[in-house]
């Protein structure tokens, strides 16, 4: 069997791809917008020995394999390439043709790939520690350029297709503040920090003094950096920190931003159990996050269904011991320690745009980022930002907000949420620096001194407002 027929047989005649061998062979439609290059017999053993997106990986992280021209029009196929798997008869064939012993004698993986180790020893201090040395302690420069100047390493909030990437992650950062109800003097803990970005925000434009922990001792320089080149030490402390480490609340509002990704399912719960102990009577906490598709009925769920396949791509060159949650896990863990989740919304179209934003960075900084990380790094930077932005926009990955408020429950203030009826959290982010003023509608009501009756005396059925 020829490469050319592999490569139809999987994906038909109707793929906008083309290909050319190591010989210098090419297939495909004339002028399509994407070529996959293969640059050597090796990147053949790697798709046979591993299946699917892992030896897809293997092959374009090690340079076996090139993929030139509009990365898109490849990975919409990727649903398809997430299949691969060859048939007896198949892995005979490609045999004969690559040389007897070849496949019994793979390439070894490219050096970007980890095995991080057993599972039971995931998510205890020192391997979390390692887990996110190797994501994020690589060049802050290489970050920068990928991210943009905001180093904001999450999913952004566009108003409108046409706004950068910047506002977009200042509307992000805004609307967090808003629907935690900073205001000046109020005490915020940021957990997982990152470079300081929510931070800055927070203490710019609200006026709130502000605790962010990370792991990462390169975040946590450069964001300390950051807070001192802003003029805001007063206002901003950064700590390298364990997040099961603090023990100096009350703080009056937590923001978690990609964190519960780091956190692990068997201590999610523990995870909330130790924000809710930080928060003032009353306090709020906005948890941002990437989650998964809910899983299939109780009995049929698949080991690697719980956390990132462990032998999936993300995982052995991205995130190593990541986890991602469903969403209703994730509020239900919330509700069992004592929050109450107030509400609930997706980004995840907007995960998507701002993946494609990453890609497009790098892509136009690629020379320069290759010198800071690598060119095999660079790869996986590339594969997986592509990649996931197809995710997320089709549907297979998400990314929400939860608002969750530790309401008393004994004293006078039992059951008060101090929440507006119906809050407004998204007027734009005005263009000048300063305190916003009210981060939400300041005519919020006691909803304790509501009627919920079933109707009114004249039978209306409307809410009856019996105090303020």
């Amino acid at each position: 069997m020829s490469l050319q027929a592999v490569t139809d047989d999987f994906l038909g005649d109707n793929s906008n791809v083309g290909f050319e061998d190591w010989r210098g062979r090419t297939w495909g439609p004339p002028g399509a917008p994407v070529t996959v290059r293969f640059n050597s017999p090796d990147a053949i053993k790697y798709f046979v020995r591993a299946p699917g997106e892992l030896g897809f990986g293997r092959a374009y992280v090690s340079g076996a394999m090139d993929i030139d021209g509009d990365i898109w029009s490849l990975l919409n196929l990727q649903r398809d390439l997430g299949g691969i798997r060859f048939t007896p008869a198949q892995v005979r064939r490609l045999a004969k043709t690559l040389g007897g012993d070849a496949l019994r004698n793979p390439p070894a993986p490219p050096p970007e790939e980890i095995h991080p180790g057993p599972r039971f020893l995931a998510h205890t201090r020192w391997r979390d520690r390692w887990s996110i040395s190797h994501h994020y302690d690589v060049s802050n420069e290489f970050y920068r350029m990928v991210l943009g100047p905001s180093l904001t390493y999450s999913c952004a909030v566009f108003e409108h297709q046409s706004d950068s990437l910047e506002q977009a992650q200042a509307n992000k950062y805004e609307l967090i503040c808003r629907k935690l109800g900073l205001q000046p003097g109020m005490r915020l803990l940021d957990v997982g920090c990152g470079w300081g970005g929510m931070a800055l925000h927070a203490a710019h434009h609200h006026g709130v003094e502000v605790v962010g922990i990370t792991i990462s001792r390169n975040q946590a320089e450069k964001a300390a950096q950051r807070v001192a080149d802003a003029g805001l030490e007063p206002r901003i402390e950064i700590r390298l920190q364990d997040y099961r480490d603090l023990d100096d609340g009350p703080y009056d509002a937590i923001s978690s931003i990609g964190m519960v990704e780091h956190v692990g399912r068997a201590n999610l719960t523990n995870y909330f159990e130790i924000l809710r102990g930080l928060l003032a009577p009353g306090g709020r906490l906005l948890n941002h996050q990437i989650g998964r598709t809910p899983m299939p009925p109780v009995g049929i769920v698949k080991k690697e269904q719980v956390a990132v396949a462990r032998n999936g791509f993300i995982h052995r060159y991205v995130f190593p011991d990541g986890e991602l949650h469903e969403i209703g896990d994730v509020v239900s863990s919330m509700q069992r320690t004592g929050f109450e989740a107030r509400h609930m919304e997706s980004l995840r179209e907007h995960y998507a745009m701002t993946l494609r934003r990453w890609v497009e960075n790098l892509e136009a900084n690629w020379d320069d980022a290759v010198a800071q990380v690598g060119e095999g790094r660079a790869r996986v930077w590339r594969l997986y930002m592509a990649a996931t932005s197809v995710n997320f926009r089709i549907g297979q990955s998400q990314v929400h907000q939860v608002l969750a408020v530790d309401v008393p429950n004994t004293g006078a203030d039992m059951g008060r949420s101090n929440l507006p009826l119906r809050p407004r959290w998204d007027p734009a982010l005005p263009a000048s620096g300063g305190h916003h003023g009210p981060a939400a509608d300041p005519s919020s009501v006691d909803l304790r001194d509501v009627s919920t009756e079933g109707s009114t005396e004249d039978g209306s059925g409307t809410l009856k407002q019996t105090g303020t």
